[in-house]
């Protein structure tokens, strides 16, 4: 399952809902207010962690000046570990054209609703006060920085924020730290597979790195989503979705639509058409649906509380 909203195309509606003039003003009132104060107000590091008591400061104002991204994560979502890190490498990368604040989705239940969000990761943006969906879910690199530049293209041609002034690459904070490891060049060559859609490619890379390595985490997320998307590929959802609605035990037509529902994001329609095929069959049937339903799982990372809750429901049903 590729990250949705890649294109930034819901940025730019979202953005209508306030006049870009009246936004460009507010820009200019507070980089002036700034220069004013000699550039006081540029933030000691420019990742930052933000609660619901210091969103308005932290994000709201802010977001005047600099496109400010949104990271929801948590300790338990593996997929965040993966994410984060990159985010935070590339918002230093970028030297004040972006601001990150991050978000512990289980101690900020209030933002996570005011953002409607379903699950995490989840990346939004903040510009001249409009929350913009960025993605939700891992990501690679060059996608990530693909959003980026975008963000910073609308902000700066609708809304005339340009970012913050004289902030150096790799603020003083991170300057001290050791150098980023170099990433692994196999996990480098399937991403790039998935990127371009070769998704056998992909599927065979993503095996080599877990034939040397079954515990990486990364590999294994990649894995499961370039199977899913070689699945999905070429399938004909509106005749997928009626065979199941027409064939309720019909195990394959099942399996396809559970598919279709993980890769267009109804994950929890997904794994919830899965265990109730695994309730109602048995033998080689049963098997086939538990199969597809641990494959899913791996998709968006077993720490995920949508995956906690739907192997509770699976072994339910098989004890």
């Amino acid at each position: 399952m590729q990250p949705r909203n890649m294109s930034m195309s819901g940025a730019v509606d979202l953005s209508a809902v306030k006049a870009a003039g009246e936004a460009k003003q507010k820009a200019e009132q507070a980089r002036a207010a700034a220069a004013e104060r000699g550039g006081a107000d540029a933030p000691a590091s420019l990742v930052i962690d933000v609660d619901e008591a210091g969103f308005e400061a932290e994000v709201l104002q802010r977001s005047a000046e600099v496109p400010v991204v949104i990271d929801f994560w948590a300790e338990w979502c593996e997929p965040c570990k993966q994410l984060s890190p990159v985010l935070e490498r590339l918002t230093r990368e970028y030297a004040g054209r972006v601001l990150l604040a991050k978000i512990d989705a289980d101690k900020n239940q209030m933002l996570m609703q005011q953002f409607g969000v379903q699950g995490i990761p989840a990346v939004f943006a903040v510009v001249a006060g409009q929350a913009l969906p960025l993605f939700q879910g891992a990501a690679p690199e060059a996608q990530i920085r693909q959003t980026l530049d975008q963000l910073i293209q609308v902000s700066e041609q609708r809304f005339g924020i340009t970012g913050l002034q004289g902030v150096a690459e790799g603020d003083g904070e991170q300057a001290a730290e050791e150098p980023a490891a170099p990433e692994d060049p196999a996990l480098v060559a399937a991403q790039q597979a998935l990127d371009t859609g070769d998704l056998n490619g992909a599927v065979q890379a993503y095996r080599n790195v877990l034939a040397d390595d079954p515990g990486n985490v990364e590999a294994r997320v990649g894995l499961a989503m370039a199977e899913l998307l070689g699945r999905v590929q070429g399938l004909d959802a509106q005749q997928v979705r009626k065979d199941a609605a027409d064939r309720p035990g019909d195990v394959e037509a099942q399996l396809r639509a559970a598919d279709l529902d993980m890769a267009g994001g109804h994950v929890e329609d997904a794994f919830g058409r899965l265990v109730e095929t695994v309730k109602r069959t048995a033998g080689d049937d049963r098997e086939a649906a538990r199969v597809r339903l641990l494959d899913l799982f791996e998709v968006i990372g077993a720490e995920d509380p949508r995956v906690v809750t739907a192997r509770s429901a699976l072994a339910r049903v098989l004890f």
